[in-house]
């Protein structure tokens, strides 16, 4: 055997030898960088999850508004029904006493108050409805809209369609007030201007005490036996609103009878025009409030920018043709918003399309009587015009 003896420089040599030699066999180790790649993802994320929510809120903040109305808003007092009689081959004096009235020797004087804008077919068939009890109809037009722009006076440029009724008719203009550059008016400010100017207006046309004055919208028609009713029976309330069924588009799509700002008074000096809550009496399934009902897409589109809702227009191809006329025929809401309701057990019924509904029973005669001109308001006619108003 043989022994070597080595000196501690000479072993601290072998170890390093050793150690250099098991080195270059082993695979060489990785280096370990530290990452910033993991908290840039959480950052990221953490502005996804801000950002989205808020988004989602401003882009839809109408919808949601609308979707929780019920917890944030309440509604308004109901109102008192009224029970309303009424068959063919029954007499007015018969009718009065049913409601509880009594029979007049001698009919009322009725006005017929509107502020007009642009819906011709509905104010023909209105004013055929209700020629043969009128006294005076009532119509006041302005050169701009309640949103400020401009608009021509479309009824003084059609009267010759509306001869029939000329001895009767008494029309006014208002002067609109523009907006200005950048600057929209608010509109439910110049639709009560026009109101207040409604009051002397009427009393220019010879309105007197005791008449009887019917204040709605264009569109918002009462049924001709309704006025036949309180314009012969004694004893009717002084004020009374009339709950209309409320249509949408064409009388295809029936909503409810959700309808109350039309309304009708025994004229007193002070009696102001106005289309806001005035009682709480309401004459049951009184008449039709067709909402949207034109023959023209043109028509559509101004209506949309020129009355008080303007502002649910939220986009430009809200305004396409080609989406409303879509939308008309399925029943869906123009403005893409929720149900107006104060329960959610009603807002979640209300959504979705408009059932359509195949019946022409009990809607205007002068629409059936002239059906073929009026065949757009009609099941089945949800096509629409394209040329100019």
């Amino acid at each position: 055997m043989r022994f070597e003896c080595y000196s501690p420089f000479a072993r601290f040599i072998h170890h390093q030898a050793c150690a250099s030699a098991i080195s270059n066999r082993m695979p060489p180790r990785q280096l370990r960088f530290t990452s910033r790649r993991a908290p840039t993802k959480l950052l990221l994320c953490s502005i996804f999850v801000i950002l989205i929510p808020l988004w989602i809120i401003i882009t839809h903040r109408q919808k949601i508004s609308y979707f929780f109305r019920p917890l944030w808003d309440k509604p308004p007092p109901p109102f008192q029904h009224l029970s309303h009689f009424y068959a063919e081959n029954v007499s007015i004096p018969q009718l009065c006493r049913l409601h509880g009235w009594s029979p007049r020797e001698h009919p009322r004087n009725v006005f017929d108050a509107i502020i007009f804008s642009n819906e011709l077919d509905m104010l023909e068939i209105r004013w055929n409805e209700l020629y043969p009890y009128v006294t005076k109809f009532v119509i006041l037009e302005s050169n701009t809209t309640f949103t400020g722009i401009p608009k021509p006076l479309f009824f003084a440029s059609n009267r010759d369609r509306f001869s029939f009724a000329e001895g009767k008719i008494v029309h006014g203009v208002f002067p609109g007030r523009m907006a200005s550059s950048g600057f929209h008016s608010d509109p439910f400010k110049l639709e009560s201007e026009q109101r207040v100017a409604m009051n002397m207006f009427l009393r220019q046309a010879g309105i007197s005490t005791g008449d009887i004055l019917i204040m709605s919208d264009t569109d918002e028609i009462p049924s001709p036996h309704t006025i036949k009713l309180l314009q012969w029976c004694d004893g009717i309330p002084p004020v009374l609103h009339l709950e209309l069924k409320h249509y949408m588009y064409s009388f295809e799509f029936p909503v409810d009878y959700s309808s109350w700002r039309a309304s009708v008074h025994v004229y007193q000096a002070w009696t102001p025009y106005r289309h806001s809550r005035q009682s709480n009496l309401i004459l049951s399934d009184a008449g039709w409030h067709c909402s949207f009902c034109f023959r023209n897409l043109r028509e559509f589109v101004f209506k949309m920018t020129a009355y008080s809702h303007a502002d649910r227009v939220r986009r430009n191809e809200f305004m396409s043709y080609s989406r409303i006329q879509k939308l008309i025929c399925k029943g869906d809401d123009l403005f893409d918003m929720l149900p107006e309701e104060y329960s959610f057990r009603e807002l979640i019924k209300k959504m979705g399309s408009i059932p359509r509904s195949a019946s022409a029973i009990h809607l205007p005669a002068y629409l059936i009587q002239n059906a073929e001109k009026y065949k757009f308001l009609l099941p089945g006619g949800c096509l629409r015009e394209f040329t100019d108003v």
